[in-house]
């Protein structure tokens, strides 16, 4: 079979053929009697296999050795391949990332699309002080879309620049709030933290409405943390969460908690909720002295009737210090 045929059959351009038989891949087994090349079978064989071969990614001195090294191993090259390909994957995953980001952005001009670029490579920068800087001017017109600053502040680990991040989501809208959330499913506990710390800085109803199902979520972290949050907000959801933290006195959070309960008792209608809350965990919790006498002094922020009456019940407490401390308590409400 001649090139021409060759190459209508194979696919394979006549210019291609030549340059396999300069390389040695493939020689026409002979010639016609006006020398023109004439491929035989085998020959055509060995052209789809060498095209075979270059759909995995091989290089043409690669197929080479593939075919006529009779000690070569597949599974070094195989492997080595799939290395290459994953992080030409990852490579081109992130370029469609910072595309997306920019067109999200809706740069007006090429300066427009400078400055988002710069902006990107600033938060990715090992600098914390670059990070931080571009966090800060992140809010300014046409900077960089919300989804970028999510993605920042949940693989942020300094707390200075975290915390400019939050400022920033802050400042861009509800839109972060959905993609806050998803991160609260993590499977990661130090992005799972981050989430609901963002989430808490957000002024807005979705951020609230997270916030108040996460009280339910299986992390601990993620339930306190939400619930100081949502206390901050007035939200009486909260409640029992607060009094369980007062209760267990992790790391400190008891104290934070009391003040979110006392914060929140500073309308009537939330109080009566919170008094008769700690009264029932007092009543029927199997708790030790020291977890009774936080609950004490958690009711010396509640006012009205419920909360005066525990703790003159609480004044003769057979523990010491409770009865001291609600005796205490009292003398500090009386008219």
């Amino acid at each position: 079979m001649l090139i021409g045929d060759v190459a209508r059959r194979s696919g394979v351009s006549a210019r291609m053929l030549r340059h396999y038989e300069s390389l040695g891949l493939v020689r026409p087994t002979g010639r016609t009697g006006a020398g023109y090349r004439e491929y035989a079978d085998e020959d055509i064989r060995r052209i789809f296999h060498i095209e075979s071969l270059r759909t995995l990614g091989l290089s043409l001195r690669e197929v080479g050795s593939a075919l006529d090294d009779p000690d070569f191993r597949p599974s070094e090259l195989v492997d080595d391949l799939i290395r290459q390909t994953r992080e030409r994957i990852a490579a081109e995953t992130d370029l469609l990332t910072r595309l997306r980001r920019i067109d999200a952005a809706r740069p007006a001009d090429w300066e427009d699309v400078l400055q988002i670029v710069a902006l990107l490579q600033a938060l990715g920068s090992d600098s914390a002080g670059k990070r931080q800087r571009a966090a800060l001017s992140s809010t300014q017109p046409n900077a960089v879309p919300v989804e970028a600053l999510v993605e920042a502040v949940l693989g942020e680990a300094d707390p200075i620049v975290a915390g400019a991040l939050r400022w920033a989501l802050a400042r861009s809208g509800d839109g972060g709030s959905a993609l806050l959330g998803e991160a609260l499913d993590s499977p990661s506990a130090e992005v799972r933290e981050r989430a609901v710390r963002s989430l808490a800085e957000l002024p807005h109803d979705g951020a609230t409405a997270l916030l108040r199902a996460a009280l339910t979520h299986p992390d601990v972290v993620v339930r306190r943390r939400a619930a100081l949050a949502l206390g901050e907000r007035g939200a009486v959801d909260a409640v029992p969460t607060l009094i369980d933290m007062i209760v267990d006195e992790t790391n400190g959070a008891d104290a934070d908690a009391a003040d979110a309960l006392g914060a929140l008792a500073t309308r009537p209608a939330p109080a009566e909720r919170i008094a008769t809350a700690l009264v029932d965990r007092l009543a029927h919790g199997a708790l030790g002295p020291a977890a009774r006498r936080r609950l004490t002094q958690a009711l010396a922020d509640v006012p009205g009737a419920t909360a005066s009456s525990a703790l003159v019940e609480l004044s003769r407490d057979e523990d010491r210090a409770v009865a001291l401390t609600a005796a205490y308590v009292l003398t500090l409400r009386a008219p």
